[in-house]
């Protein structure tokens, strides 16, 4: 169950339902096809029903629609637990696994992206840097909310043909202790 939560949060287009569920709270299947018109249809029923038999999303409705019966979908309390119980933990090991996932997400989009034949790291505004900081737990925690309310409006955005889905991760390392 944890290595199919894991990698459903890694995986980009399942990472998004997932998100957007979590957002909403409940949500059907049209309404995701509405936001999301880059996921092919085929593809995001295909999702639902994966994580749907992987546990990660369970049908809270059920409602006949014309000749279909038209499913609301909402997270199970285990995906938002399970993540809880291994921050919780305070593990080492569980946390290492939880970067290593986060990690390996990143690389498979590069990955893709860089197998294209036709890509431009400039103009398609490709990139990633280290950026090393001295900083109080205050003003560390400051900058992160300045952050979140950066990135706040774009969440939202619906695809357009001159919008681009992009991923924008932010690591923060635990802090480095010299002797």
């Amino acid at each position: 169950m944890k290595q199919k939560i894991m990698d459903s949060l890694t995986h980009p287009v399942k990472c998004k339902l997932i998100m957007e569920i979590h957002s909403a709270g409940r949500v059907t299947a049209k309404q995701l096809a509405q936001k999301y018109k880059d996921i092919a249809q085929a593809t995001l029923y295909r999702y639902l029903k994966q994580m749907t038999d992987d546990n990660i999303l369970k049908v809270v409705e059920k409602n006949q629609i014309r000749g279909t019966i038209e499913k609301t979908y909402a997270l199970t309390p285990d995906l938002a637990e399970s993540i809880q119980v291994k921050l919780d933990s305070n593990s080492g090991d569980a946390y290492m696994q939880m970067f290593i996932q986060y990690i390996l997400g990143f690389t498979k989009q590069f990955h893709e992206y860089c197998k294209k034949t036709d890509i431009n790291i400039i103009e398609d505004k490709s990139g990633f840097s280290l950026v090393p900081i001295y900083a109080t737990d205050e003003e560390l925690t400051s900058v992160l909310e300045q952050y979140a309310k950066i990135l706040e409006p774009l969440q939202n955005n619906l695809p357009t043909s001159d919008r681009k889905l992009r991923t924008i991760g932010l690591i923060i390392t635990p802090p480095e202790t010299y002797k």
